[in-house]
């Protein structure tokens, strides 16, 4: 790709970008969140058309003007946000706009033969027949893998293919990629974990601000290197924290009980557990054993069965999510774009989905828009979120860690007692989840109380002042992350050790 510059209304997302990629290697794209490293790959599989800019393949010029001109060239991308169809099974995403066909028939078993040699070769396991909506999000990456390897394409793109998978499906995918590597085949791998490239990439090119910085070799770089290079300062790796001093409990949950969503029995089991002011609880495990279901019940997304959730010394159980909210509950969900936000809104309207009714933002039930977007404007500047128009930006169109950033600005701001983070650095880049750590810190320093929910285990014992690990649905073990190691953890998470009594 030579040359490329794309612009958007008030943005240039690339700027005269150069990217060469070599048969046979695992090219990564690093840079910040909005660096238009998606922007560029999405100019790559023909999603976009660059204003400027040339791209060649084995030495011709192409001309890709849109996703299926990529895949007769062999191109093929996995996106952050997966691009499935919910309600169609497994197999019918895998083989939908390239289905085989004899005399006007389908013929869905060559299709199925296909796919189960595909899945058995790369390791890539799943069930045909599934539907999409009822496969984790693991699972949901694997098809759009196989997605790409059923159409034969040997330039593989994937788009920060890890911020949704546990640490073990992790380590399968960069073995997959190994395996894609010895075949010849070319991978873009875009992502912000700098262990990720040092682990499986060969080259890495940098981003930042839209300007292409340089390209380097892995061999001869370091995490260090690249973090100045992508974000322009030095970055701190470790989270500077003084000594936890908690003070009154302000979350108590007593016996709770969850229904699960996909199975009859309950996904939360009898957990019990209190998180103090001025100190940060964090909840581990291995996505799929309740911590979902348990946020649902805490937030109000999922009513609990049996037990008791007080805040504050307030039996919230069968409370609303508004009131929840009105008495100082914030939550950073999982799913930023299920649950939190409106994508169609714009950035100011989002800003305030939890206030509009609050006196300073309306009057007489007329919304006051100038306090809503002098309130914007100061939640924008001060949390660095960045888009191309501002407050009246529509949500959409900003990148997942810029969507990301509008939520943390708009929870931790509503001044909770209790703050419910999920995930709360999913998809964030080095800069970002240094300076989001450095939020929930204050936030714990200030005296309130957080509940961290994380699949990251450096997060986890870098931010917690106390871990608890879920299995299947139940707490196995409470420990203080100064006298434990990842390994301890990881034995717990895996539902070899309990407290109390050892795994049967």
């Amino acid at each position: 790709m030579l040359h490329i510059t794309k612009e958007f209304p008030g943005i240039k997302a690339n700027d005269d970008v150069t990217l060469q990629l070599r048969r046979g290697e695992v090219h990564a794209l690093l840079g910040e969140n909005g660096a238009g490293k998606s922007t560029l790959m999405s100019v790559l599989f023909g999603l976009y058309q660059p204003e400027h800019g040339v791209i060649k393949k084995n030495g011709q010029e192409v001309n890709i003007k849109d996703p299926n001109a990529a895949n007769d060239l062999g191109i093929g991308m996995v996106h952050q946000h997966f691009k499935l169809v919910e309600c169609f099974s497994v197999l019918d995403n895998i083989m939908l706009g390239v289905e085989p066909c004899k005399a006007g028939f389908l013929q869905k078993e060559k299709a199925r033969k296909k796919v189960m040699e595909l899945s058995e070769k790369y390791g890539l396991r799943v069930d045909p027949d599934a539907l999409v909506s009822d496969i984790s999000v693991g699972m949901q990456q694997r098809v759009e893998i196989l997605k790409m390897l059923y159409r034969d394409n040997e330039i593989l793109i994937f788009d920060e293919p890890t911020a949704v998978l546990t640490p073990q499906e992790i380590d399968e995918l960069m073995e997959i990629m190994r395996g894609f590597k010895k075949e010849g085949k070319s991978i873009l791998f875009i992502t912000h974990k700098l262990n990720e490239i040092m682990a499986v990439a060969d080259r890495c090119t940098i981003l930042r601000k839209g300007k292409g910085i340089g390209t380097v070799d892995i061999a001869k770089t370091s995490k260090e290197e690249l973090s100045r290079m992508m974000v322009g300062r030095d970055v701190q790796f470790a989270v500077e924290k003084a000594p936890a001093q908690p003070g009154d409990v302000v979350l108590s949950v007593k016996d709770m009980h969850v229904p699960g969503r996909v199975h009859k029995k309950d996904a939360v089991r009898g957990v019990s557990f209190e998180v103090r002011g001025g100190e940060i609880v964090c909840l581990a495990g291995i996505e799929g054993n309740g911590q979902t279901e348990l946020v649902y019940g805490l937030t109000g997304l999922e009513k609990v069965t049996h037990g008791t959730i007080t805040l504050d010394g307030q039996d919230i159980t069968q409370a609303s999510i508004r009131q929840r909210s009105k008495d100082g509950m914030s939550h950073i969900p999982e799913d930023r774009h299920k649950h939190g936000l409106v994508l169609d809104y714009s950035l100011e309207n989002n800003m305030v989905l939890q206030r509009y009714w609050e006196p300073r933002f309306q009057k007489m039930g007329f919304i006051n828009k100038a306090a809503v977007r002098e309130y914007s404007d100061r939640l924008i500047q001060q949390y660095d979120v960045r888009s191309g128009q501002g407050s009246s930006t529509i949500v959409r169109s900003m990148s997942g860690g810029n969507q990301q950033k509008a939520i943390i600005a708009r929870e931790i701001d509503k001044d909770p007692k209790l703050l419910v983070a999920v995930q709360p650095t999913r998809g964030l880049d080095v800069g970002a989840i240094e300076y989001i750590h450095k939020q929930i810190v204050d936030e714990r320093d200030r005296g309130k109380a957080v509940l961290l929910i994380s699949l990251e285990l450096d997060e986890v014992m870098n931010l917690s002042d106390r871990i608890l690990v879920m299995y299947e649905g139940e707490i196995v073990g409470e420990f203080d992350p100064k006298q434990t190691t990842v390994q301890e953890l990881g034995l717990y998470m895996a539902g070899a050790k309990r407290q109390g009594k050892e795994a049967q």
